[in-house]
């Protein structure tokens, strides 16, 4: 819903600050993710795919889970 997006770009803009990227361009450009794409993931309009995971981390400096439960994308059940 309507809370939890916000919810996540609040996370994010968070994590942008702290790791000193700042702007979701900057993200954009560091991780190789177009910005317009990476604004759905946040908005909560677009699943992220696995290979973004990765470099959104590290960018982040968050954990996997971490960014996966503030994108509301962890419903996910893992494989074994």
């Amino acid at each position: 819903g309507e809370m939890m997006s916000s919810d996540s770009m609040a996370w994010l803009n968070r994590r942008l600050s702290i790791s000193k990227i700042g702007t979701l361009s900057n993200l954009a450009r560091l991780t190789g993710i177009n910005k317009g794409t990476l604004s759905k993931y946040f908005h909560g309009t677009q699943r992220p795919s696995i290979d973004v995971v990765e470099p959104l981390c590290t960018a982040l400096h968050c954990s996997p889970e971490t960014l996966l439960r503030a994108l509301n994308a962890y419903s996910v059940k893992r494989k074994s």
